[in-house]
């Protein structure tokens, strides 16, 4: 895993807690936002936080519009699951529709 940068994984937080309720962005579009940073970055500063954190990671998902797995299996089931709890709807390939849940109103954040 790479060395944590505290200052991109704050970085990225702040980005995400902007995510609102039943919306949805991709961790390269939030890497896109933050100079110095990629969507792996974005993964681990997400994967990093603890469970009670009041920062909305569900609402990252992969660029397919789907969840990405979890190493444990447990976190993906539970992603869908917060996702779909504030109304998010998945296909039957189990995708997110980008265009009717997708938040693209991201600001720059450098």
């Amino acid at each position: 895993m790479l060395t944590q940068n505290p200052s991109v994984y704050e970085r990225v937080h702040a980005l995400v807690r902007k995510i609102p309720r039943g919306k949805v962005t991709s961790y390269g579009r939030i890497a896109r936002e933050l100079e110095g940073c990629t969507a792996r970055m974005v993964g681990y500063a997400l994967a990093a936080l603890p469970w009670e954190a009041d920062v909305p990671w569900q609402r990252v998902i992969n660029h397919q519009g789907k969840v990405s797995p979890r190493n444990s299996g447990h976190g993906s089931w539970a992603q869908r699951e917060l996702l779909e709890a504030e109304g998010v709807v998945f296909d039957a390939q189990g995708r997110v529709v980008f265009h009717k849940f997708g938040w693209r109103k991201l600001h720059k954040s450098k």
